[in-house]
């Protein structure tokens, strides 16, 4: 770079001098399937706007293929992630919250860009999106305390009601809250043992994919989270008729267009959960609970 009269360097791309200003480059970002970035199958994307309609990026727009892929990558990670000790998840799940805090000022500029919001709301909002993820974090080897039981029975026996992961949820995370929302509604999933396949929020995307960023260096298994971005309204419908999704949290729909999907999630009898919540009201276990099989052991009493 040459010297300037007043001794200081020129940058390449700046105004000035005969160069022309740098143009930016709008990132296309890719989806989260099985702990890989693969782009959509169909190739398409869609642009990403903020609040003054300006483009920020634009973002894969998830085929039905996509969600089936998605699907298949949850189904391997299960085994894996469920057999776990309880104590493990927790300890991956806290390395999940120091990484989201190391990106703290990511988040918030992409919660200001796409969300509108401003910069003390949007600070205080990730602030709060840790510290849920790090109350969830505590639960995995708590929750069976919560949901299990020693039953009293009439006869020689001992009879143990027992909290097992219901497998592969699908989530539509809410679209008005792109971090604390999305937050809300993934880590009880993945908190109990469970899989993950997420909808991100279809018009604030950027904080699901900056997270998946995140999970990908972190220590969760590849499979357990997978994210996909793309319009609801196309992806929705297969992961609730899906016959090997075995839950779905329908939290991010409308109730006006949930009757449908509840149609069709009943072709494999899914567990179906959805609960209209203020995001910034303290978190509750019945999220886990929703997401928990409970089996049912009987025992003789050894002599």
């Amino acid at each position: 770079m040459a010297e300037t009269p007043r001794g200081k360097k020129a940058v390449a791309g700046e105004a000035g001098h005969g160069t022309s200003p740098r143009v930016p480059v709008r990132k296309t970002y890719k989806l989260f399937i099985g702990g890989a970035f693969p782009r959509s199958e169909s190739g398409r994307s869609y642009p990403v706007t903020g609040r003054n309609g300006a483009v920020l990026a634009h973002a894969a727009r998830a085929s039905r293929k996509d969600a089936r892929d998605a699907v298949v990558a949850a189904r391997k990670a299960v085994p894996g992630w469920s057999g776990a000790t309880a104590y493990n998840r927790g300890q991956v799940l806290y390395r999940v919250a120091e990484l989201l805090q190391g990106r703290e000022a990511q988040f918030r500029d992409e919660i200001v860009m796409n969300e509108g919001r401003s910069g003390r709301d949007a600070e205080r909002t990730v602030t709060e999106a840790i510290d849920r993820w790090v109350w969830y974090a505590g639960w995995p080897d708590k929750v069976a305390q919560v949901a299990g039981a020693a039953n009293p029975v009439a006869g020689p026996y001992f009879n143990f009601s027992v909290p097992e992961p219901t497998g592969v949820v699908a989530v539509i995370a809410p679209p008005a809250s792109g971090l604390l929302g999305l937050v809300s509604v993934l880590a009880p999933v993945i908190a109990t043992g469970n899989a993950a396949v997420v909808v991100a929020s279809e018009p604030a995307p950027l904080p699901a994919i900056t997270l998946t960023e995140v999970l990908a260096t972190s220590d969760v298994p590849a499979g357990v989270v997978n994210v996909l971005t793309g319009y609801t309204a196309e992806l929705a419908p297969v992961l609730a008729a899906h016959m090997d999704v075995n839950a779905i949290d329908l939290t991010g729909v409308p109730a006006a267009g949930r009757a449908e999907l509840e149609r069709l999630a009943a072709g494999n009898v899914k567990r179906v959960f959805a609960a209209e919540e203020d995001w910034a009201a303290p978190p509750s276990p019945v999220r886990m609970l929703a997401f928990l099989e409970i089996k049912t052991v009987w025992h003789p009493v050894g002599v």
